[in-house]
């Protein structure tokens, strides 16, 4: 007797490939109470997932803030968030950087490091090669500040479990539209 089949994940395509992406998704906001526990809300009653979420007010004199949200999905899952999100009231615009395609996004870490001998002299080398800045540095540990793409960080973190990695603080992703027009 055969199982019976199972649906087919929303995250594969029609020949079983996994086609998930991330895009980082800027939304301007109004400056008000309750504004991202809504567009959290989105995210949890529906099932998706927020790689990382950074909010700031923008525009003070106008009560404006950007949320940026890094999430993955298929392409159909981002654009039915992006569609989602811009019925939130007070949203005024959502733009998804990934698609836009023209944009700058950064990330600043702190990464704690303990070593002595080879280990904290090869830190150190891959510190300096990361421009890494030491903002806090005992016998046996450093703390470096490192900001970047956010591959470059994973890329420096992983280089330092070896040497002693000993935790790991990340602000989330700001990104902004390259050119003179906003977006």
């Amino acid at each position: 007797m055969n199982a019976p089949a199972s649906a087919p994940s929303p995250y594969s395509s029609a020949l079983g490939k996994s086609n998930i992406e991330s895009h980082t998704l800027s939304v301007l906001v109004d400056n008000e109470p309750g504004v991202l526990a809504r567009v959290v809300g989105l995210f949890s009653g529906r099932g998706y997932n927020i790689e990382s979420l950074t909010v700031a007010e923008v525009a003070h004199g106008e009560q404006l803030s950007r949320i940026t949200i890094v999430t993955t999905g298929t392409p159909e899952v981002i654009e039915q968030i992006s569609h989602q999100l811009e019925r939130i009231v007070p949203i005024h615009k959502v733009t998804d950087l990934t698609v836009f395609g023209k944009s700058i996004q950064r990330e600043l870490a702190m990464v704690k490091v303990r070593g002595k001998g080879e280990n904290r002299v090869e830190a150190m080398r891959l510190a300096d090669a990361f421009r890494a800045k030491v903002i806090d540095a005992t016998t046996e540990s450093f703390v470096f500040e490192l900001t970047g793409r956010p591959d470059k960080i994973d890329d420096f973190v992983e280089l330092m479990r070896p040497l002693g990695l000993v935790e790991v603080s990340r602000t989330g992703v700001a990104a902004i539209s390259r050119g003179p027009d906003p977006i």
